[in-house]
């Protein structure tokens, strides 16, 4: 299957073709959403907070879709492009993290979007670090971009949750721990933890 442009030039007929491999499932979804949690700023790079990000970074790399463009009527930066023969939207909201939902309305709203082809990925204080676990509703685990989303939308949404939970997380408090940067080990793995979670993205 491809996708295909044509441009008129000197007379000549120019097809400009991208391989997009058929879809195989039977879900008659055209349209998903993807959302990586976490604060906007080069500050904030490599935080345990922004592990949503640095998730769908890593996707859209692997999938070599357009850059990211920020779209201000979503409050979000956006990436699009058709993969297995979907459209695939993915999202970094700007909002800063506890007002996500935001973003994540306006995209459902606008593209309309169902719950069940929404997915978000975030950091989890409830899981140790290094596991990966996805589920569909639920509520928020404490998590304020959570709390946001399902404010606006309601529970019913998927999620990938990356557990960054440690000891020192016994002696600060969550806000200051999600707010740090991964500690020198952890940085180590986060690469095949980050591939972990995305292999759970089903397209």
């Amino acid at each position: 299957m491809a996708l295909f442009q044509r441009f008129q030039r000197n007379d000549q007929l120019v097809q400009v073709t991208r391989d997009i491999p058929v879809a195989t499932n039977t879900d008659d979804s055209l349209v998903r959403l993807i959302v990586g949690l976490g604060n906007p700023g080069k500050q904030y790079d490599d935080t345990r907070h922004n592990i949503g990000f640095a998730a769908i970074d890593a996707y859209r790399d692997a999938n070599e879709l357009p850059k990211w463009q920020d779209k201000p009527k979503f409050k979000a930066m956006i990436s699009e492009d058709i993969i297995g023969g979907k459209k695939i939207i993915l999202a970094k909201p700007t909002t800063f993290m506890n007002d996500s939902g935001q973003a994540v309305r306006a995209l459902r709203d606008y593209y309309k979007i169902s719950n069940d082809d929404i997915t978000v990925i975030h950091d989890e204080l409830d899981l140790p670090f290094g596991t990966v676990k996805q589920k569909q509703g639920g509520g928020s685990a404490g998590n304020n971009g959570l709390k946001s989303i399902i404010a606006h939308i309601g529970q019913d949404f998927n999620r990938i949750r990356i557990g960054v939970k440690n000891d020192v997380l016994d002696r600060m408090g969550a806000s200051d721990f999600v707010l740090a940067k991964f500690n020198t080990d952890e940085q180590k793995k986060l690469r095949e933890i980050v591939s972990r979670s995305l292999d759970m993205l089903n397209l």
